[in-house]
């Protein structure tokens, strides 16, 4: 098929907006249809590994994404009662990783994607299913309440419960639930300081992490049974999982209201699709390969997804083959990183902490071995970035023992 002209994108997330800016500077004419009555997302923050950055870069994007972000500053991995148990120096980290991980809050990204398309491309409170998935012969359509669009390509960036992805292939079994659930909380603390920190318990997990404007993005994790809830609030919850862990972690849960915390289980494909199209659809995203958030991939993830797919235009088959045995390896591995950090056996913990404390002391490159296969991958374009010098670079990140503040 001859590039198409006509793309319907599913979904206004991270995955569908950045699909949607990729495409429009391809020359096509996109409409994006958004369920919720707005873009801004729930209040949390994600992280943005180089991999996503240089992607970013194609569509102009990475430079002023990594002026409006946090950079990694050093931090590292702590037990519940505050005792290190690895070190990250946030420079060597980015030198061997091929540039920074930065974390911005979600708001930031979606607003900065969204002000790459032209005025009424996006169209909020606009639930949209997808009646035929068109062929070489016919158009692709899909159903509004305002009526019908057809489109020479559609894009399903509709999550992991997507609704294109059960109608594309309904002998997939879907997403399974991890066995953990999550809450985030994004909030000020005005003058509590801290290290950047994942702090790993038995069966659970904490991380506090600065944002630019000064705000502390929080978030954690828990062994749980899927769809339960807190008998009061989830922040007596919170207290009751975390309140006796190191600092600042009790400051952080005597500051947050009760309606700041924001809790999920976490679903994820066990199963890799057979493909990520099917006709004139396309799948992006947690649509095509929902994982848990250990590795912070998710979102990475899908926007690789989306500059790859506007790389190779209608030909969804080079699509499927080139993103299909990277993002399967990706979620397996964040699989095994959930299974290692979530681990409620005290032998398995004491191991565990062990061999990383070992590893950080005598070769704390290894530590991020694993990562830097994901981290180091290329986009297919050549990026389109400004070149513009960002506003700090690794070696100034801030140090331990301080919340860097940039108001």
């Amino acid at each position: 098929m001859a590039p198409s002209s006509r793309v319907v994108v599913i979904g206004g997330g991270v995955g569908g907006l950045t699909a949607a800016a990729a495409l429009h500077r391809a020359g096509r004419q996109v409409t994006v249809l958004e369920r919720a009555g707005s873009l801004d997302p729930v209040g949390s923050g994600i992280s943005l590994a180089p991999n996503a950055l240089r992607a970013l870069d194609v569509i102009g994007l990475g430079d002023e994404l990594r002026e409006l972000a946090a950079w990694q500053g050093n931090g590292g991995l702590r037990t519940p009662a505050g005792r290190w148990v690895s070190r990250v120096d946030a420079a060597d980290a980015a030198e061997r990783l091929g540039g920074p991980i930065v974390l911005l809050h979600r708001a930031t990204l979606v607003h900065s994607l969204a002000a790459q398309l032209p005025a009424g491309t996006i169209r909020t409170a606009s639930a949209a299913s997808l009646v035929d998935p068109g062929d070489t012969a016919r158009p692709a359509r899909v159903a509004t309440a305002d009526g019908g669009l057809e489109a020479d390509l559609v894009v399903a960036a509709d999550g992991i419960h997507s609704a294109v992805r059960r109608a594309l292939f309904p002998e997939h079994p879907g997403p399974v639930y991890t066995g953990f659930t999550t809450w985030r909380v994004v909030l000020d603390l005005p003058g509590v300081e801290f290290a950047p920190h994942e702090t790993w318990g038995p069966g659970r997990f904490w991380g506090t992490q600065p944002l630019k404007d000064g705000r502390v993005y929080a978030y954690a994790a828990a062994v749980s049974p899927a769809g339960r809830r807190a008998p009061d609030d989830e922040r007596a919850e919170l207290v009751r999982r975390f309140g006796d862990w190191h600092d600042p972690i009790p400051a952080l849960l005597a500051a947050v209201g009760p309606e700041q915390v924001l809790r999920h289980d976490v679903h994820h494909l066990a199963e890799p699709l057979p493909a990520f199209h099917s006709g004139r659809v396309v799948l992006i995203g947690d649509a095509a390969h929902g994982m848990p958030p250990q590795l912070g991939q998710g979102g990475n993830q899908a926007i690789e997804d989306a500059i790859v797919l506007a790389h190779h235009g209608d030909d969804l088959a080079a699509y499927t083959a080139a993103r299909l045995p990277r993002t399967t390896a990706v979620a397996r591995k964040a699989i095994r990183a959930a299974g290692v950090g979530l681990t409620r056996s005290r032998s398995g913990i004491a191991v565990r902490n062990a061999a990383i404390a070992a590893l950080s002391r005598v070769a704390p490159g290894l530590l991020l071995r694993g990562f830097g296969d994901i981290a180091d991958w290329r986009p297919p374009q050549q990026p389109y970035a400004s070149g513009k010098a960002p506003v700090r670079n690794p070696q100034e990140a801030p140090r331990e023992g301080r919340l860097h503040r940039t108001r």
